[in-house]
């Protein structure tokens, strides 16, 4: 496979099906009667925003290795199309594919600010750190249209509520004075997530997310007017990016960032079918190689949804790449820590101004 017949600028090289449908023609004449309305080719690779109006907008996060109890996401689907990414999953159930729909059929939830109010004002609730960029970036390329990500940073600022962010955008910078006024107060941390140092495989395992010299400058940015950035090394995939976590480490350290962390890279569902296409296409020379190794790292399967081992891997790559990062993190950060979260003021601004006592 020549990899210049690969799709420019997207991640997946297709669709596949959705495993909750067998190839439903109702739903596919559906959406292309849809496009027809709206004035769009099905075939021409634009990207088709769908405004959805979910009734919660906090989740509960019940996986005991992910590192976060709460999340929310303002969009569902993720234009900036990173191949390896485990949340094109949960596109099928809205229907779509995990492939280019997840790419293409962003889900928008523009009430998103006023769910978020409504459930920081629950009597009930006792504030613990909300994550914006559980499964899909919360600064992908809608947010510069819609600006749904902005205004649930003046809601966790009006009630001092605790919130992490996770994203590989520069478009964050936009949101610097939000971003300085919580974290004044302790209220958040960013994580930027940088899998390489070059651009040419930036480009094609992330085709639509920011350069690398602009993530390690919105790293140096954020550090600069003391808000605090944890790097995201994740994922490390075999043969592809796992040979530069040092220089990896070394340059986020030297941009600023408090700490660092991975994840090795796990195909789950429908995207080990996608990531084989893909690398079939855009590395042929390397795809069994990688594939193997991946494979190697999880019991011999490119799935693994084993808690305690899914995001670290086994085997001997997996131990390497562990190694490699308690070394990195030994070298670059062996005085470094990244602060917690503040959860004292919620329960004093909860009705959006402080109470007098």
């Amino acid at each position: 496979m020549n990899p210049k017949s690969a799709i420019k600028g997207r991640g997946a090289q297709g669709n596949v099906p959705n495993r909750f449908f067998e190839l439903s023609h109702e739903m596919r004449d559906d959406f292309l009667e849809f496009c027809h309305k709206e004035g769009e080719q099905s075939d021409n690779n634009k990207t088709l925003y769908l405004e959805v109006f979910p009734k919660t907008i906090v989740n509960k996060v019940d996986s005991p290795d992910v590192g976060m109890m709460y999340s929310m996401n303002a969009y569902q689907g993720c234009e900036h199309g990173c191949i390896y990414c485990y949340a094109r999953n949960t596109h099928e159930y809205w229907g779509y594919s995990p492939g280019l729909d997840f790419e293409r059929r962003i889900m928008v939830k523009k009430d998103a600010p006023r769910l978020l109010e409504a459930f920081l004002k629950k009597k009930t609730w006792k504030a613990h750190p909300i994550v914006m960029s559980g499964n899909t970036d919360c600064y992908q390329p809608a947010e510069k249209q819609f600006e749904i990500t902005r205004q649930c940073l003046e809601v966790f600022l009006k009630y001092r509520h605790p919130v992490g962010i996770i994203t590989k955008n520069a478009l964050i910078l936009r949101d610097l004075g939000l971003l300085k006024a919580l974290a004044k107060d302790h209220l958040v941390v960013v994580n930027i997530s940088i899998t390489s140092l070059s651009e040419d495989t930036r480009r094609i395992l992330e085709p639509r997310t920011a350069t690398i010299k602009r993530r390690l400058d919105t790293v140096k940015t954020l550090s600069d007017h003391g808000i605090p950035v944890n790097v995201m090394l994740a994922p490390m995939i075999p043969s592809i990016n796992s040979h530069e976590i040092l220089a990896l480490a070394k340059a986020a350290s030297e941009h600023g960032a408090l700490s660092i962390g991975h994840t090795i890279v796990r195909l789950n569902g429908a995207i080990g079918q996608i990531f084989s296409d893909w690398i079939r296409k855009t590395m042929p020379d390397r795809a069994d190689k990688v594939l193997h190794q991946i494979a190697s790292c999880h019991g011999g399967q490119l799935n693994d949804s084993r808690y305690g081992s899914r995001m670290r891997g086994e085997g001997k790559i997996a131990e390497q790449i562990n190694n490699m990062m308690q070394l990195a993190k030994r070298k670059y950060f062996k005085d470094s820590t990244t602060p917690h979260l503040n959860t004292d003021l919620h329960a004093q601004f909860k009705d959006g101004q402080l109470k007098l006592f």
